[in-house]
């Protein structure tokens, strides 16, 4: 038997045993909680922000008497009251927040997601009852909007609903309403609802304190499963609904006809226009079909440039596309990645729940595919024409208590070429603390027989294939496990990776293959009382990886301290104690830096963040070498009033060699952001950004007005400038857009 078939047979093995071991798991029955009932109500309220509706008197209010951060559930300073009511159609949410010193409320006039920093309340809830995920809907003193969609994996602002909210800061606190429809929200229809349900209340002031309804334990590491009961929901129905989603979009677009020659003609292309519209059919809230035709995937809101120099592998971008964010909460896995859909032509989506069974299939026509190859030391990013389709099938079924067992296939299908990924995932809680969760996957590839397109001969590891488009077809397997423990002060994490040199994803952005890596973390946790560090830890990392030749490719050990401080200001240093790392044939050994990271908030109108590492580090070039220098960001955000908002970025990277003081690279991206929110729906933002590594500058204006998440109004510009010795900067590209939506819901 060979070692890579003893391997695959092996870990398909486990697979197996962790298979069985979650099937035969017995669900946790949940001990008795508080509840608070919601009651119902004939007519729907209008929003004012005061609680001044009569019909507020008839909900009981429930008090968030504990505050459970920076104090451990010790009597919360500032008294806060909700109350929830309900009719055939909303959910009604409100808090009463007191506060003892109203002029300290942080509040600012923002756009939606973007108040996390400011006085908020929060409701949290879980429809299905499994804790497998949840809903939240935040609110600050001016009526912004704030959700989330929060997993075990953690919290996803990208998610958007339709809701409404109000909020008034009054002489004595402030108060807050929220009105969501039943038919944003997805749940089982039945006669007599039961949901986990919290209510916080968070105050920055010198610390980030935190208030809740409910006690909660700092020995359990889930923050839902500590939730409260609402109950009292009775017939409820989400009821069918049609969206309608269509666009329109103008744009002009011009360039230098000659890059390199900076006197050449700036010449426009003729005006251009392009419509398009989704539709999403969804006759109850556990189904939704959902297609969209000549989509708009552009990217309203600019990426932040990333410093690419010395990398040598793609880097990730957020996602920021409406389509692709639904259902995203299934697709968490490095194996899919949805910005490799690069331009589709139409996509469609089947996404449901029954019972305990959930599942997604999606399915969209590119037509400017981009592949990933991937490998030991580096990955190639090839950007083509050539069409294909991608589809995405999803099951997971959930045990409840945050344990689930899910499959997961991949494909993406060109012109005699294709790549298939088929894998099993899973999440076991047991003993309330400890998680076993991983996931694993095969895959099949038939490359493109195109060396003209990409013709890079690196070997595959020490297989005979290689990367470079020549029609070979080969096959991969991974798997990903991980082994956790959290308590109070005490937290520890062990990983294991072992990915073939063949394995590879094109619906991904999955980079690194042909290593096996151990992983393993401690860290302890203190919570200092009377003191100006609100809580401080020391943590020890370490890792050790091999090639599948049995090479040892790198190893580390990393200790760090921390602290949260008052002043709102958290402070990190790790230092790099141990770390030798083999690349490019040759074993590189006292690669040791600092890393550290601060950021704090002492004023309202203030906050400042920043990060780095300092020492030693891999010139990832042809002909590797130590080099000295440093990586390193930083920035500041001032809010002179509650409108307006600017900020200060800047990153910087410096190398130069050890042996004979060359300097490899030295540049930095300047970067500024300038926001007047006129009220929650109209913002007029200006972004500028100068990157000294290619001399680019970019500028990019932008009006926008949000009706809702859905129901915008965009008109901006891009301006690129490069530097030329002769002349200095130089405009090269211009564009100008409109671009208008509007959701119609029937």
């Amino acid at each position: 038997m060979t070692q890579k078939s003893y391997y695959s047979k092996a870990l398909w093995g486990v697979l197996l045993l962790i298979f069985c071991s979650v099937v035969s798991a017995q669900q946790t029955v949940p001990n008795q909680k508080p509840t608070v009932t919601a009651v119902k109500i004939n007519s729907p309220i209008e929003l004012t922000g005061k609680l001044d509706n009569p019909a507020w008197a008839k909900a009981v209010p429930v008090e968030l008497n504990y505050e459970f951060r920076p104090g451990d559930n010790i009597p919360a300073q500032h008294k806060t009251t909700a109350r929830v009511l309900y009719d055939n159609e909303f959910i009604y949410f409100g808090f009463d927040c007191l506060d003892n010193d109203p002029k300290s409320i942080r509040a600012n006039v923002s756009d939606r997601d973007k108040i996390y920093n400011d006085d908020f309340v929060i409701v949290v809830f879980d429809t299905y009852g499994d804790y497998q995920k949840s809903y939240e809907f935040v609110v600050n003193p001016f009526g912004n909007q704030g959700d989330l969609l929060a997993t075990s994996n953690g919290e996803d602002a990208s998610m958007d609903y339709i809701w409404y909210s109000a909020a008034s800061i009054n002489d004595h606190g402030w108060t807050a309403e929220m009105k969501i429809p039943f038919k944003s929200l997805s749940f089982t229809e039945k006669e007599e609802h039961i949901w986990p349900l919290h209510f916080s209340r968070t105050i920055p002031r010198e610390s980030r304190f935190q208030t809740s309804w409910m006690k909660i334990d700092r020995n359990i590491p889930s923050f839902i499963t500590q939730a409260g009961l609402l109950t009292g929901l009775k017939g409820i129905k989400s009821g069918g609904s049609v969206e309608l989603l269509p666009y329109a979009i103008g744009q002009s677009f011009g360039q230098l006809t000659d890059f390199s020659d900076p006197k050449s003609n700036f010449k426009f292309d003729p005006l251009k226009g392009r419509i398009g519209a989704g539709i999403k059919y969804s006759p109850s809230q556990s189904f939704a079909l959902e297609a969209v035709v000549n989509p708009d995937f552009s990217q309203i809101e600019a990426d932040a440039e990333q410093i690419e120099i010395n990398t040598t592998f793609a880097l990730n971008y957020d996602e920021k596309r409406p389509f692709f964010l639904t259902g995203n909460d299934l697709l968490q896995t490095p194996m899919y990645y949805s910005r490799s859909i690069n331009n589709p032509l139409g996509a469609g989506r089947i996404l449901g729940k029954s019972g305990k069974l959930s599942y997604l299939l999606l399915s969209a026509y590119d037509r400017n595919t981009v592949v990933e190859v991937p490998g030991e030391e580096r990955s190639n990013l090839v950007s083509t024409n050539m069409k294909s389709l991608a589809t995405v099938g999803r099951l997971r079924y959930d045990f409840g208590d945050e344990s689930y067992l899910g499959l997961l296939g991949l494909s993406r299908n060109l012109e005699d070429a294709g790549n298939y990924v088929v894998g099993l995932d899973w999440t076991y809680k047991f003993w309330s603390n400890w998680y076993f969760s991983g996931e694993g996957f095969y895959s099949k590839t038939k490359e493109l027989n195109n060396t003209a397109m990409f013709g890079n001969t690196r070997k595959l590891g020490s297989t005979n294939h290689t990367a470079a488009f020549d029609g070979e077809s080969y096959s991969g397997d991974g798997i990903h496990l991980l082994l956790s423990y959290n308590s109070r002060n005490y937290s520890f994490a062990t990983v294991f990776n072992n990915f073939s040199p063949t394995y590879q994803t094109y619906n991904g952005l999955f980079g690194h293959v042909n290593y096996r890596q151990l992983y393993m973390e401690h860290e302890f946790e203190f919570y200092p009382t009377d003191s100006f560090i609100d809580n401080w830890g020391i943590s020890l990392r370490s890792g050790l990886q091999f090639n599948f030749s049995g090479v040892k490719r790198e190893q580390f050990l990393m200790p760090q301290i921390y602290f949260t401080l008052k002043g709102q200001t958290n402070i990190s240093v790790n230092y790099l104690l141990l770390n030798d790392e083999r690349f490019g044939g040759i074993w590189f050994d006292k690669i040791n830096r600092v890393v550290f990271n601060i950021n704090t908030r002492p004023l309202k109108e203030l906050s400042f963040y920043a990060n780095g590492q300092v020492g030693k580090f891999i010139f990832r070039s042809s002909s590797p070498e130590i080099g000295e220098g440093h990586n390193f960001y930083a920035g500041v955000t001032l809010k002179p009033t509650s409108q307006l908002n600017l900020s200060f970025d800047y990153s910087r990277a410096r190398l130069s060699s050890v042996a004979t003081g060359n300097l490899f690279y030295d540049g930095n991206i300047y970067r500024i952001v300038g926001i007047y929110q006129f009220n929650s729906e109209m913002f007029v933002r200006i972004i500028t950004q100068y990157n000294t590594f290619d001399k680019s500058f970019n500028l990019y204006p932008l009006f926008s007005y949000k009706l809702n998440a859905f129901t915008t109004f965009y008109a901006g510009a891009t301006s690129n400038y490069a530097h030329y010795d002769e002349i200095g900067l130089k405009n090269t590209a211009q564009q100008y857009f409109v671009k208008i939506q509007y959701l119609l819901g029937v």
